[in-house]
């Protein structure tokens, strides 16, 4: 089993995947081009921790031992003593493909890289390295420290030690892994996207206010969270990007991002992360 991994991204998924490595007892690199990303993605880590602590769900102990475990760099370099890599950059095709090449370069030859990505596929990732065999996806829920699911998807090369080895860590972070092939969007996103799409096709259509199509799905579907809201916590650029893979990988009309989706990114409107998206965060 794994004991050290390295984090690459130490924005809202990769500080909550580092969170929940050092809290299952594994040594943690969280690594980031940003040194002002790496303080605030610590800051983070602290305060949900401290929000354990609170709970009664860890204990002070617990949680100054785990952030005892965690480092932060902001070298790619630091990523070459780790058992496992987990990548958590933008959700950007081209980025991530530069970071397993590198990574593939940089990591200790019997190391697993994972993906977080949310769409992007694992077999194209894995071709841009020599070892695709142990490249694989680990598509965590956000906010990771809350939500017990992962997504492991397996390249068209991924070997069955590699997976067995990605459930297991999984399972002791604490999470419910689920095995799925490497399809646009996996399972998660090509469900998600399709509605959180014909949400916003509600709202642009006057079908509703987002107050009202969330409210419907919220007590009529029993949903935790409403589509628009949720968009406005995964990012409205995120949900455009998925959309737009899913849109070119399976050809099909039906996951063309709506234009009011679109008109919002364009104005900077990308939900909770601005303060603004289909409703307002401001503080």
């Amino acid at each position: 089993m794994a004991e050290s991994i390295a984090v690459i991204g130490a924005g809202q998924m990769g500080n909550g995947i580092a969170h929940v490595c050092a809290a299952a007892g594994l040594d943690v690199v969280m690594i980031d081009v940003s040194r002002d990303a790496l303080a605030k993605g610590r800051a983070t880590i602290e305060k949900n921790l401290a929000r354990q602590v609170q709970k009664g769900a860890l204990t002070e102990e617990a949680k100054a031992a785990a952030l005892g475990r965690l480092k932060e760099s902001d070298s790619l370099d630091a990523a070459k003593g780790a058992a496992v890599v987990i990548e958590a950059a933008t959700e950007n095709a081209d980025l991530k493909f530069k970071i397993f090449a590198d990574l593939d370069r940089i990591a200790h030859a019997g190391a697993i890289l994972a993906s977080n990505t949310s769409s992007i596929s694992i077999t194209e990732i894995a071709a841009r390295t020599k070892r695709p065999g142990q490249v694989i996806g680990m598509h965590f829920m956000n906010p990771v420290p809350v939500m017990t699911l992962v997504e492991v998807i397996r390249g068209l090369a991924t070997s069955d030690a590699v997976t067995a080895r990605v459930l297991d860590l999984s399972k002791r972070l604490g999470k419910t892994p689920v095995e799925v092939n490497d399809y646009p969007g996996f399972v998660s996103n090509r469900v998600l996207m399709p509605m959180i799409n014909e949400a916003v096709y509600c709202l642009m259509e006057g079908v509703g206010s987002a107050e009202s199509i969330d409210t419907v799905m919220k007590l009529g579907m029993n949903h935790p969270m409403g589509p628009l809201a949720l968009a406005d916590l995964i990012g409205l650029d995120t949900c455009v990007a998925i959309l737009e893979v899913l849109h070119r990988g399976l050809g099909d009309p039906k996951y063309r991002p709506c234009p009011l989706l679109k008109k919002y990114v364009a104005a900077g409107w990308l939900g909770r992360k601005s303060g603004r998206g289909f409703f307002s965060y401001a503080s």
